[in-house]
């Protein structure tokens, strides 16, 4: 009865120092799984958290307290980058915390790189061609007017 009494008074000693916290006793959140996917298939994904993989797959990334992104690189293709919403729901007696992620599983389509771009050159200027003799176009609607006719010569005697 007496170690009883101890026990009991050394629960209510430490019950009174500020340093004690029902948090000590909480478990550390497990890491969550991260599912991560691609078209095409077969991109480098890295999170802002740390891990990374090849689409398809899934990373193990510590309980996230705030927002993070999902950056994909895959050659000839544009790297494409997804924001990752984090909402957290506290438990209480009756029910545990709670972590979800949006989107769930994250997906990046990559769009084909263009070429790269070509160094413009600046043209050398064109002399204008010389202008052509007044002929008549084939295909015109009327005739280009004619020189007058030369003079016409006397008849001789």
């Amino acid at each position: 009865m007496r170690r009883i009494i101890v026990i009991a008074a050394a629960g209510l000693s430490l019950a009174g120092c500020s340093s004690f916290s029902l948090d000590s006793f909480k478990s550390a959140p497990p890491p969550m799984q991260v599912q991560l996917d691609s078209a095409p298939q077969g991109a480098d994904a890295v999170t802002s958290l740390g891990p990374g993989c090849k689409t398809p797959c899934t990373v193990s990334v510590p309980a996230p307290e705030a927002n993070f992104s999902v950056t994909f690189n895959m050659p000839k293709f544009q790297p494409a980058t997804v924001p990752v919403t984090v909402t957290r729901t506290p438990g209480d007696f009756t029910s545990p915390a709670t972590t979800t992620l949006d989107p769930s599983p994250v997906f990046a389509e990559l769009q084909p790189a263009g070429p790269p771009p070509r160094a413009h050159k600046p043209r050398p200027k064109r002399k204008p061609k010389p202008a052509a003799a007044a002929a008549p176009a084939p295909d015109a609607a009327f005739p280009a007017p004619a020189a007058a006719p030369p003079p016409a010569a006397a008849p001789s005697r």
